[in-house]
C-alpha cells in the first residue's frame, strides 16, 4: 500500500510539473530569447545556481590583493574579455548581453554584489550552464586572473568616467569601428582634406 501512494505521489509531481511547463512555455511564447524571463524562471535559475555552487567555494577569500596595479589590470582585462556582453560599467546595456537569455545581469546590484568573494571566482572560472556566461578557467594564470576580476567587479558601483573612456580604448574594434577610428586620426592630422597644408618656419 505504501508503494501505491508513493507511486501515485510520484506521477502526481511528475504531472503537476508537466502542465507548469506547458503553461510556461504557452505564456514564454515558444522558445525565443527576445522575451523577458518569468519570475518562475528566474526563482529556479537563482535556486539553481546557488544549488550548483559547491560549499567551499562560497568561503573562498581572494588572495590577490587589492591595489591600483590589479585594479588596473583587471580593468583592462575586463573591457578586452568581458565588456562586450557585460559593458564596461556592468550594467550588461550592450548587443550581446541584452539579447542573452537571461540576459547579462547588472553586475552593480545586490543580485551580484551581495556574493562572496569564492563564488564570484568560482562563476567566473566555470561558467554557469544554460546561460551564456562561458568558463574561463584552465590554468594557475587564469586563476590569477579571475580573482583580480573579483576586485573589479567590486569597484564597478565606484567606476568613474574617465576609468569608463580609458576602458573605451582597450574594448575589441571591429573592421567598422577600426575604420572610423583610422578616418578621425587622418582628419585630426589634416589628412585627407582638400585644404593645402600651411607651412610652418621656425626662426
Amino acid at each position: 500500500m505504501r508503494l501505491l501512494w508513493f507511486a501515485f505521489g510520484a506521477l502526481s509531481a511528475c504531472a503537476l510539473a508537466a502542465l507548469g511547463g506547458f503553461f510556461t512555455m504557452r505564456q514564454a511564447h515558444g522558445l525565443s530569447t527576445r522575451e523577458q524571463p518569468m519570475g518562475i524562471e528566474g526563482w529556479v535559475a537563482g535556486w539553481a545556481r546557488a544549488a550548483a555552487l559547491p560549499a567551499d567555494a562560497r568561503s573562498r577569500t581572494n588572495p590577490v590583493p587589492n591595489t591600483p596595479e590589479v585594479l588596473a589590470e583587471a580593468r583592462a582585462h575586463w573591457a578586452d574579455h568581458c565588456a562586450l556582453c557585460h559593458a564596461n560599467d556592468g550594467g550588461g546595456d550592450t548587443q550581446m548581453g541584452k539579447h542573452m537569455y537571461p540576459p547579462a545581469p547588472d553586475m552593480r546590484q545586490p543580485g551580484t554584489q551581495q556574493l562572496t568573494d569564492g563564488e564570484l571566482f568560482y562563476i567566473i572560472q566555470n561558467g554557469i550552464r544554460l546561460t551564456g556566461m562561458p568558463s574561463w578557467g584552465g590554468s594557475a594564470h587564469d586563476e590569477e586572473d579571475s580573482w583580480k576580476l573579483v576586485h573589479f567587479i567590486r569597484h564597478l558601483p565606484q567606476l568613474t568616467f574617465e576609468e569608463k573612456k580609458e576602458m573605451e580604448k582597450l574594448n575589441p574594434k571591429g573592421p567598422d569601428d577600426l575604420k572610423e577610428e583610422s578616418e578621425e586620426e587622418k582628419f585630426l592630422k589634416g589628412e585627407g582634406t582638400n585644404e593645402p597644408q600651411t607651412e610652418h618656419h621656425h626662426h
